[in-house]
């Protein structure tokens, strides 16, 4: 599979505007490709709490379980993609075959960090493709961005505004085909010039490479030849500073 486009989905939190991001990329290989506030315990419009990033836990950076729609993720629709807050999530629907859509929360740069996402995969497609994105250059379609489809293959993928993808590493793993048929638990560590994947607490793959060394974090969903064969629903972001 060929990706020929991405679309990067971020809201800019002091306005609270949307801004799209489109580039054109082709990829020469599979399946490939998309914090915000607190967890507030009443999410209607008048009673939602100012987030207070001093009630974090030493080493937490950001949590959210996408119960509230001003979190602060980027969301949108089109012909080719959706970014919704829905079903308790964050849920995409990518439309257009061969398209990959991300989301951020902000606008922020971290360096060294692990992110952990719980990912709800209701996909026709056995190819679609979901994740986690890290060390974002600013707004633009440069990062390093990891996945998994159901059936076992992973990768490690490095974007850059306007070139090819570079696959780092892929491959397959049972771990990830046995874990395809409930919520699946994703992290990634991004920082010290690696990235590894994990699913459900068992490490999958590690890669080393410096391209990027800090930026902007996210989650992603990519489609395969299937239109509106992909929909993931997000919850449960964490981010945590690597030690």
């Amino acid at each position: 599979m060929s990706v020929i486009k991405k679309e990067n989905i971020m809201k800019s939190i002091s306005v609270r505007t949307y801004i799209f991001f489109v580039v054109l990329v082709l990829s020469a290989l599979a399946c490939s490709t998309l914090s915000a506030g607190n967890l507030p315990a009443d999410s209607s419009p008048t009673s939602e709490p100012v987030f207070d990033p001093s009630n974090l836990p030493p080493g937490l950076l950001k949590m959210d379980d996408f119960s509230v729609s001003s979190s602060g993720w980027g969301t949108g629709t089109d012909e080719s993609s959706s970014v919704e807050y829905a079903d308790g999530g964050l849920k995409m629907i990518v439309y257009q075959p061969r398209y990959i859509t991300w989301s951020t929360p902000d606008a922020e740069t971290y360096e060294n960090v692990h992110v952990e996402i719980t990912i709800n995969n209701q996909s026709s497609d056995p190819e679609a493709f979901f994740g986690i994105v890290c060390n974002e250059q600013g707004p633009s379609a440069s990062f390093y961005y990891a996945g998994v489809s159901v059936h076992g293959y992973y990768a490690f993928i490095k974007s850059a505004d306007g070139q090819q993808d570079e696959y780092l590493k892929e491959g397959n793993s049972d771990a990830i085909a046995s874990a395809s048929s409930s919520p699946i638990q994703m992290g990634l560590d991004c920082g010290n010039g690696t990235l590894t994947l994990y699913v459900n607490g068992q490490q999958i793959d590690t890669v080393a490479d410096s391209s990027y060394t800090s930026g902007g974090v996210g989650i992603f969903a990519g489609s395969d030849d299937e239109e509106s064969g992909t929909t993931v629903t997000f919850d449960d972001f964490v981010l945590t500073k690597l030690k």
